[in-house]
């Protein structure tokens, strides 16, 4: 990220030679107990008696729901959650189209909600979709401790908040905001080059009938196809749940519509998340985490095993057998500084992400 140094986090370990499929989950356990076996044993025991809330920071698309959903997978399921701000929002439509929830939800900020936009105003935005009346900060905070306050005693990764400048010093008090004034709070900020999060966008493909997203460059499926009309390679769905994946042909996986133009309709949204970032990484009295999902080719080797590199795939028909082959290379791409990199695969992020917090909680 331009003007601010992420450290690189080194996962490479000396004398560790084997080599793990991360796309496999039982794979995946493994590498984790493999690579931060002891680290991942302090947290399982500090998550016994004691709680953190953790602000995870970083431009749309970069990972923060995928990497607080694989620590949570790894570390503690029962004792850690998600709790995206984005999706409570989103969740407030169908609220409002059931009467007797609409009912309970006006009900509540009748009663906690504070604040200078009349709540007639924000309820009729609401409905109406508008982008008009902006939801003010003091309501996302009265509907987020109601939402948190469902989740029990857990660790939770806080997605989306703070998503403002003027709500940065907001998460510094916002333990006290919702109950939870003893727990440590942590901020983890995340650098992905947004050359990686505009191809993510680009090739990105979903199943039509069980939404099973995948990466025609950067996850590929297990079978591939090709449309001779259109001169196209395509992915065929192999979620084994899929419908038409049990009845014996998974079905052509498709490119959701607006994403072929990459992270030009979110230009202005990224430049904000990255304000945010640098804004965060200032703060003082507050733990830090630093998750860098990219690093320069020429520490690659040194920093990281292949197998923990984002691999690249492309496609080729073979024109004897008329069969696709699918080219595997380590995926290459320039960071926000123009340097050649190799971005990494989720699971090695999530490691940095676990030996720090380590550190950050003091265990």
């Amino acid at each position: 990220m331009k003007g601010l140094d992420f450290p690189i986090f080194k996962t490479k370990m000396a004398g560790k030679t084997k080599t793990f499929n991360l796309t496999d989950v039982k794979d995946r356990q493994a590498y984790f107990e493999y690579k931060a076996g002891p680290e991942i044993k302090k947290l399982k025991e500090y998550l016994k008696e004691n709680i953190f809330i953790a602000y995870l920071m970083g431009k749309k698309s970069s990972g923060k729901g995928t990497y607080s959903k694989m620590f949570k997978e790894i570390v503690a399921p029962d004792k850690v959650a998600h709790f995206s701000v984005g999706d409570m929002v989103r969740s407030f439509d169908s609220v409002l189209k059931d009467p007797k929830k609409k009912k309970e939800f006006v009900s509540f900020l009748e009663k906690n909600y504070r604040g200078f936009i009349p709540l007639a105003d924000i309820l009729k935005s609401l409905e109406t979709r508008s982008t008009k009346v902006l939801l003010p900060t003091e309501l996302i905070l009265a509907m987020a401790k109601k939402e948190i306050g469902k989740l029990g005693r857990k660790a939770i990764f806080i997605d989306g908040f703070p998503r403002d400048l003027d709500q940065i010093s907001y998460s510094l008090f916002f333990r006290d905001l919702i109950n939870r004034r003893e727990d440590q709070d942590v901020f983890i900020l995340i650098d992905v080059p947004t050359t990686v999060i505009d191809e993510r966008v680009k090739t990105r493909v979903i199943c039509p009938v069980c939404n099973t997203p995948r990466s025609t460059k950067l996850l590929a499926t297990k079978e591939v196809g090709y449309d001779g009309k259109e001169n196209k390679f395509y992915l065929i769905c192999d979620n084994p749940d899929c419908p038409t994946v049990q009845a014996g042909k998974g079905a052509r996986m498709v490119t959701k519509e607006g994403d072929e133009l990459g992270i030009a309709p979110i230009k202005d949204r990224l430049e904000k998340d990255e304000g945010l970032i640098k804004q965060a990484f200032k703060l003082q009295g507050i733990p830090k985490v630093f998750l860098r999902n990219s690093i320069p080719v020429g520490k690659a080797k040194e920093y990281a095993d292949d197998y923990e590199i984002t691999p690249a795939f492309d496609y080729k028909v073979d024109k004897k057998t008329g069969k696709i082959e699918t080219i595997e290379k380590l995926w290459e791409v320039n960071d926000d500084e123009g340097v050649p990199s190799n971005s990494l695969m989720p699971p090695p992020v999530v490691i940095s992400m676990i030996k720090q917090l380590v550190r950050a909680l003091g265990l």
